[in-house]
């Protein structure tokens, strides 16, 4: 994978990744640094699910955003298992020889299911369970666009719980605003929209300055203070 690349360099810190894809920063932070856990003889450490480029501070990568947003679709309505994903993201990966699986496009196909069906065994899903999970899992990776070498170019992070499938107004793309939100019509940062909203102008107006529509200011405010 190559080093060098844009979306595979620190951009982020843990805080702002966890609030740009609506997760826990706790929850984010066991997937990067690990967990600790009681065991007999003492203490022990869960090795991480997401390596990031640099560790100290934790620093994420574009490419680490996706492998969360990944991760965040197997979380969000079935809680998280550090052992159990490790297990099933390692037989995935074993099984197709896919390096760094969370990132491939291929997990919109064969690597997917088997990605599903062993977690969904190793938490004991019953079948109505699983089709549940595959469906949140499609709707997550519908979110991702991959290149012609199967990287990830662009995420589409849900705006709020409320968002649809189908609903795609909010883009981040590490040559974009140096990887930070923006409304993918026009390339305005999500964080610059809500400053003006904050300072007292109206979304018409700046629907009116941007070319957008007032929905489209609406959702930016939204993504930037959804808790």
């Amino acid at each position: 994978m190559p080093k060098q690349d844009i979306r595979n360099q620190p951009a982020y810190t843990l805080a702002e990744a966890a609030r740009y894809l609506k997760v826990a920063p706790a929850t984010l932070r066991s997937w990067v640094v690990g967990r600790s856990y009681e065991r007999t003889g003492g203490t022990a450490q869960s090795s991480p699910l997401i390596l990031p480029p640099t560790k100290q501070p934790p620093t994420l990568s574009f490419w680490n955003l996706i492998e969360a947003h990944v991760l965040r679709s197997l979380r969000t309505d079935h809680g998280v298992s550090m052992d159990k994903l490790r297990r099933a993201i390692r037989y995935a990966q074993e099984s197709l020889k896919l390096d760094r699986l969370l990132l491939s496009g291929d997990l919109r196909t064969d690597a997917g299911k088997l990605l599903l069906e062993k977690y969904g065994n190793l938490i004991e899903l019953s079948a109505s369970g699983q089709m549940a999970m595959r469906r949140t899992f499609n709707d997550h990776l519908a979110r991702v666009e991959w290149d012609e070498w199967k990287f990830p170019v662009r995420l589409h992070p849900f705006a709020s719980s409320r968002s649809s499938a189908n609903d795609r107004p909010i883009a981040i793309d590490a040559k974009v605003a140096f990887g930070r939100p923006v409304l993918a019509k026009r390339g305005i940062t999500t964080a610059t929209i809500a400053e003006r909203i904050d300072a007292g102008e109206s979304v018409a107006d700046l629907a009116e300055d941007y070319d957008l529509t007032e929905r489209d200011i609406e959702e930016a405010v939204l993504y930037e203070r959804a808790a």
